[in-house]
C-alpha cells in the first residue's frame, strides 16, 4: 500500500471572487434554457455555524506549510448552505518568478476529472442509455473476448481463464471490473500494461483496442483496484452520446454550470494563470518544477476521462455544489436527485472494505467505501473522521481534493500543485479536520 501511495502521483495528478458562482435558488428549467448561475454571496462564518476564530486555523496551517516550503501555494474554498464561508489563496503560483497564487489560478486536477466523467455517465443513465448490470461488451464489442489472468505456465506464458461473468458497467464505475493502471502494483498484468501503455494512445479508440488485447487482472467483482476504468467511461460517453468527450462535457456540464476555466487544454490567453506543478527531490525534499506540456493549449487526441482536466477552485466548487444541491445549480439542472444519490452511495461489499485495497490517500476500509467514481464515508465514525455521514470525495495526484457533505450541507475544495511523495503530509485529511473543528453549531 505504501508503494501505491507513492506511485499514485505518477498518474492522478477560484476563479476570482466576483466569478465564484453557486446555487441559491431552486432549479426552474433545463440547463440550456437558463443563464449561468449568479455569484454566491459571502457570509460571516458564525451565521452558518462556523467559528471564525477556529476556521483561522485552516488558513494558518496552509500558510505554515508554504513557509516550510512543503507547498508552493494553495487555494481553499469552503461553502455551507450555499454561501461562501472561506475563500483564500496563499503562497505562489510559480516560485521562481514569485508569481502569487490567485483565486482564479488554473490547476491540473488529474483524477478529480473522474467524478466529472461519472456525472456525464449518470446523465446518460438518466436518458436510459445504460444500466449498471449491462456487460461492457454490449457497448464495446472489442471487450467480448476479455480473459482473466490466472498465472503462468511452465514456460512463463500467461494462463488465461474465462471471467466468471462479463465485467459490467456498474463494476467499471466502482473499479471492480478487473482492469488496472499498470503502475501502482507489481501484478504480472501491470507489466503487460506497462509494455502496451494504453494510456499513451493517440485516440480513445486506440486505447480501447489496446485494452481489449490485455487480460483482466482479477475476476470481476473480486477486488478493488484503481484503474483505467474511468478512461473507458470516457469512451462510453462518446459511444453513447455520439459526441466527442470534450464536447459533451463542455456543452452539457461546463457551459451550463459556468465552469469557464475547465477543459482538457489551457488556452494560450490563460497560460498566465496556470500553476506550475512541483515534485519533491527524493534526496533533498526541495520542490522542483516539472516541465510544462508543450501541447497544453491543444486538446489531446486521447482526452483522459480519468485524469486529463484543468480547472480552478471556483469552477470545481460550482460542480461540487451542484452535486450537493441534488444535481442543480442556480436554475440549471444537470441531474435528478435520485441519480446523485445512486452515484454517491457505497457499492462495495464488506469483503472489499477491509483495508486491503486502496490507492494514494484513500484506503477502502470499514465505514469508507466507493460509489460511482467517488469514495464515500458510509460510516464516518467507523472510518475515523468527523465528516458527516454520506460525505463523498476524491482527489488528484498533484494535490487537489474536494469533499461534499450532505449531512452538514458543506462543500470544501482544496487546490495545490505538488505531486504526492513519500512522507508528504496528508493535506486533504488535515483540511478536513480543521474544517470540522470549526463547525461548532451545525444546527444553524
Amino acid at each position: 500500500m505504501r508503494r501505491s501511495r507513492v506511485l499514485h502521483a505518477a498518474l492522478l495528478g477560484l476563479s476570482c471572487a466576483s466569478a465564484l458562482v453557486l446555487a441559491q435558488a431552486p432549479p426552474k428549467t433545463q440547463a440550456h434554457a437558463q443563464p449561468p448561475p449568479q455569484p454566491l454571496a459571502p457570509v460571516q462564518p458564525e451565521a452558518v455555524g462556523f467559528s471564525g476564530a477556529r476556521l483561522q486555523r485552516l488558513d494558518d496551517a496552509m500558510r505554515e506549510a508554504i513557509r516550510a516550503k512543503e507547498l508552493p501555494g494553495v487555494v481553499t474554498a469552503l461553502a455551507r448552505h450555499g454561501k461562501l464561508v472561506n475563500f483564500n489563496a496563499q503562497g505562489f503560483q510559480d516560485i521562481a518568478s514569485g508569481t502569487p497564487m490567485r483565486k482564479d489560478t488554473i490547476f491540473r486536477i488529474y483524477s478529480m476529472t473522474k467524478p466529472i466523467t461519472g456525472v456525464a455517465m449518470m446523465m446518460l443513465f438518466e436518458e436510459g442509455r445504460w444500466s449498471p448490470s449491462d456487460p461492457l461488451s454490449k457497448f464495446i464489442p472489442e471487450f467480448a473476448s476479455l480473459k482473466v489472468f490466472a498465472g503462468v505456465d511452465k514456460d512463463g506464458k500467461p494462463v488465461l481463464d474465462e471471467p466468471v461473468h462479463p465485467p459490467t458497467i456498474g463494476e467499471l464505475m466502482t473499479h471492480t471490473a478487473g482492469f488496472t493502471y499498470g503502475v501502482f502494483g507489481d501484478m504480472p498484468v501491470d507489466k503487460l500494461y506497462q509494455k502496451d501503455n494504453p494510456l499513451r494512445s493517440g485516440s480513445l479508440q486506440e486505447f480501447i483496442d489496446k485494452l481489449a488485447r490485455l487480460p483482466l487482472a482479477y475476476q470481476p467483482g473480486e477486488a478493488w483496484v484503481y484503474s483505467v476504468s474511468v478512461d473507458v467511461q470516457g469512451y462510453l460517453v462518446e459511444k453513447l452520446s455520439g459526441k466527442p468527450l470534450p464536447d459533451f462535457l463542455r456543452e452539457r456540464i461546463f457551459g451550463p454550470l459556468g465552469m469557464s476555466d475547465t477543459g482538457f487544454a489551457v488556452p494560450e490567453g490563460k497560460l498566465g494563470r496556470l500553476a506550475t506543478t512541483y515534485a519533491a527531490d527524493p534526496k533533498t525534499g526541495e520542490l522542483q518544477p516539472r516541465p510544462r506540456d508543450p501541447n497544453i493549449s491543444r486538446v489531446p487526441g486521447m482526452p483522459s476521462g480519468g485524469g486529463g482536466l484543468y480547472s480552478t477552485a471556483g469552477d470545481y466548487l460550482r460542480f461540487a455544489q451542484m452535486l450537493l444541491n441534488g444535481g442543480a445549480l442556480g436554475g440549471v439542472r444537470i441531474l435528478a436527485p435520485s441519480a446523485v444519490d445512486l452515484m454517491r452511495s457505497n457499492k462495495l461489499p464488506a469483503r472489499l472494505m477491509t483495508g486491503k485495497f486502496g490507492i494514494g490517500l484513500q484506503t477502502m476500509r470499514p465505514g469508507f467505501g466507493f460509489g460511482y467514481d467517488v469514495a464515500v464515508f458510509e460510516d464516518p465514525l467507523a472510518a475515523g473522521t468527523t465528516a458527516g455521514r454520506g460525505s463523498y470525495l476524491w482527489d488528484g495526484a498533484a494535490g487537489t481534493w474536494f469533499l461534499i457533505d450532505p449531512a452538514n450541507d458543506v462543500v470544501f475544495v482544496g487546490m495545490i500543485q505538488r505531486m504526492l511523495a513519500p512522507g508528504m503530509r496528508d493535506y486533504e485529511q488535515l483540511s478536513r479536520a480543521l474544517t470540522y473543528q470549526a463547525l461548532v453549531d451545525p444546527r444553524k
